[in-house]
């Protein structure tokens, strides 16, 4: 928020972004009456559809998509809004009968976590229209991209930042880009998988009641569970334990867990 409002200085906007916000231009039609045409709305207003109907995204898009999902999406740039159809088993099929074994859904509601796969998939290809110069984003100056993994499983969180390191990678030398995630997972892959590029790493440390520090984390990206355990050895320490303590003792503890395999 803070680089929004400093942003917002400006005449004009420079930054194209990925966060809770980014996510909220896309909202459900739920079909409440006949619970049967459900869509998801996209709000054309805003810069970050600047190029959409012009340029025909949708098979760019489901070139990232099938990596991670298997639904398949039409964009309805009149209405603007998104329907989604998945193949699905036939209830109706049976061996050596003229029912197929699978049929295909339409007009589904895709998860939560594959809402926000699609709408990442988008993200990713604006990104590289703007890396590569397309009129339609020749506005952007800046990147920032805010945990983007959220209710992704690991497997589709690591997919998601190798996919990103790859984005980045093109984009040296001609955007600005800037990452920022509680993801330890996330974090771990974009810091190895950018060894060989030029970047910088930091860990934003909280100092108890006296806010929080920009720390530096050079060849050390996994300095944050060293302050983690820090944090909750002072506050074993001064009987001072706050609601986010147990968020960083549960968080330490899944760690251990799954290091040791549990």
């Amino acid at each position: 928020m803070a680089f929004k409002d400093k942003g917002k200085q400006l005449a004009s906007s420079d930054t194209l972004y990925f966060t809770a916000f980014t996510e909220d231009l896309f909202y459900w039609d739920n079909d409440l009456d006949n619970d049967r045409d459900r869509t998801l709305k996209i709000n054309s207003k805003s810069n970050f559809f600047n190029g959409f109907r012009e340029l025909a995204l949708e098979e760019k898009i489901f070139v990232y998509l099938e990596r991670y999902a298997e639904f398949d999406f039409k964009i309805d740039y009149e209405k603007w809004q998104v329907v989604f159809r998945k193949g699905i088993k036939n209830p109706k099929y049976k061996p050596n009968t003229d029912e197929p074994e699978y049929i295909v859904q339409d007009n589904i509601k895709i998860s939560r976590g594959e809402e926000n796969i699609f709408i990442w998939c988008i993200f990713l290809v604006i990104c590289e229209l703007t890396i590569d110069g397309d009129e339609a984003y020749n506005w952007v100056k800046y990147i920032y991209i805010d945990d983007p993994i959220s209710s992704l499983d690991d497997n589709n969180a690591i997919a998601v930042a190798s996919d990103l390191v790859k984005t980045l990678i093109k984009g040296i030398g001609k955007v600005k880009i800037i990452i920022s995630s509680h993801h330890n997972l996330f974090f771990n892959v974009i810091c190895n998988e950018l060894k060989k590029n030029n970047h910088k790493r930091y860990f934003l440390h909280k100092n108890g009641t006296d806010g929080h520090t920009l720390r530096a984390t050079d060849d050390t990206p996994f300095f944050h569970h060293v302050a983690l355990l820090s944090e909750l050895k002072h506050a074993a320490e001064s009987n001072k334990i706050s609601t986010y303590h147990f968020n960083m003792l549960r968080s330490t503890l899944e760690k251990t867990a799954t290091f040791f395999w549990f």
